[in-house]
């Protein structure tokens, strides 16, 4: 019996340390790319945007298509449609008794035959000479169709607007997705460098922490004065403020990549290494890219495109509207014999004037087309400023990494010389704390630059279109991988 609290125990702790492990995920780039292109609310956001653009487009194919209605009605009138003519009936018998007598006086009718006929024409009077056309109440059922003939090119312009404002919203994904990578790059090397910064403080303390040991045990011995145990006091009490200020930091970054990442308080530890490309192409070449594929200048190419389709369809109002229709029922209820079952026919409306209203619309769509060709041609100016402007920071930060690391050999070697000198009692505290803080201080501007070169080569490749290819480039044959403790 004693076994099975052991055994749940055991069971207990195992699950534990696979929970601990599991809370921290180790996380490549290039999964985080993944993560981040399908599961981030913006991403999500866009591809909606295109799939309504995608219908508005098919829509928009069925306004080529005829118009089949299905139609049914109920009326109840105040009186049925008649046609009344009691009111003859006075003068028709005096106009017939007339002519009935005249015949008789004349010899032309015997009076056998005007008995019948007199009595024919009182049987007519007696009759009622209201004729129903309609019953009051009616009703049918049936269908109409229309079909559009000519529409002075409304419908292919609206087809093609359809089709430019999809195309629009493909590029506008594009640009959310390129931003977007921009941003965990940033945030994905931002908690590479963040948790090592955390680690050069935590470093830097538990150094100044053992040299405040040192100072102590020299002090009570005579050998070190009171001024450099304070003054490593003083250190120490600096590097644990900055300590929790990065801890701080790690915390706060954390977040953003979890934000990115569309988790809620997942802790992610970056596997990908910075790393730095010794020679990439020359500046004409992204700006080439950016050319064809920036989907910023990709949109505003496609609003002129629009704002073209535009004038298209202001101008087709100076044509002619053709339309063929036709209607038919299938039902009726007490609907005349006299009135057709079907029916087709063509409409033609055809604008002569309206106020000049469509001539000044025409000349303001025409102006909006110039409006945007000049803003085009402004966005290309602009984008091609940018991306030189990128690749000079690229190409900066890439000097300032060679600059820093050629420093930090000397930063390691007079370390070692410090401490060995301070042992020995022939170098100060301060001087060996300060050896020890520059190179701390050198390591973590060489990983610092590599981190901004980093970002400066996803912003560059977001201003050329093709942030897609940042993770190729870390794979390039002359692609150094930069690690905080690397040569």
């Amino acid at each position: 019996m004693r076994k099975y609290p052991i055994l749940i125990c055991l069971s207990l702790a195992a699950l534990a340390a696979s929970a601990q492990t599991d809370e921290r995920r180790m996380l490549s780039l290039e999964e985080a790319v993944s993560i981040a292109t399908t599961e981030n609310p913006a991403i999500k956001a866009s591809q909606y945007e295109e799939l309504a653009a995608k219908r508005q487009r098919q829509a928009a194919i069925g306004l080529r298509m005829p118009k089949i209605n299905a139609v049914g009605s109920y009326i109840y009138t105040g009186d049925d449609i008649a046609i009344d003519a009691n009111h003859l009936k006075g003068p028709v018998s005096t106009v017939a008794g007339d002519l009935i007598t005249a015949g008789v006086q004349n010899g032309i009718i015997n009076q056998q035959t005007a008995g019948f006929l007199q009595g024919a024409l009182g049987s007519m009077t007696a009759l009622d000479w209201k004729y129903t056309l309609q019953d009051r109440s009616f009703g049918f059922v049936g269908g109409e169709i229309t079909v559009p003939v000519f529409l002075g090119g409304k419908i292919n312009a609206a087809n093609r607007a359809a089709r430019i404002d999809e195309s629009t919203a493909g590029q506008a994904g594009i640009q959310t997705r390129n931003a977007l990578i921009s941003e965990l790059v940033e945030r994905y090397y931002g908690l590479a460098l963040a948790t090592q910064v955390v680690r050069v403080r935590t470093q830097v303390a538990d150094g100044i922490r053992r040299h405040l040991n040192d100072a102590i045990a020299l002090e009570k011995q005579g050998m070190l004065a009171k001024a450099e145990r304070l003054y490593v006091e003083f250190k120490m009490t600096e590097a644990e403020r900055e300590l929790k200020n990065a801890q701080l930091q790690l915390e706060t970054i954390k977040d953003a990549l979890n934000n990115t990442l569309a988790s809620d308080n997942a802790d992610y530890v970056p596997v990908t290494n910075m790393f730095v490309v010794q020679q990439i192409e020359d500046v004409e070449y992204y700006k080439s890219l950016a050319a064809n594929h920036n989907p910023l200048l990709n949109q505003v190419t496609l609003k002129r495109q629009l704002a073209e389709e535009g004038v298209r369809l202001q101008r087709s109002d100076y044509f002619p509207q053709v339309v063929a229709m036709g209607g038919g029922s299938v039902y009726n209820y007490q609907v005349t014999d006299m009135l057709p079952r079907w029916a087709v026919g063509v409409g033609v409306s055809f604008k002569i004037f309206d106020g000049l209203n469509r001539e000044y619309k025409y000349s303001a769509a025409k102006q909006t087309v110039r409006r945007v060709e000049q803003l085009e041609t402004k966005a290309r100016s602009d984008i091609s400023i940018l991306v030189e402007k990128l690749y000079n920071q690229l190409e900066n930060y890439y000097n300032q990494f060679e600059s820093v690391e050629s420093s930090i050999d000397f930063a390691e070697e007079y370390l070692r010389a410090k401490n060995v000198a301070f042992i020995n009692g022939m170098s100060s505290a301060s001087e060996l704390i300060d050896a020890e803080l520059n190179l701390a201080k050198v390591r973590t501007e060489r990983i610092q630059m590599a981190f901004s070169y980093d970002v400066a080569l996803a912003r560059l490749l977001e201003a050329a279109g093709v942030s897609d290819e940042f993770t190729s480039y870390a794979r390039r044959i002359d692609t150094r991988q930069i690690t905080f403790d690397n040569n």
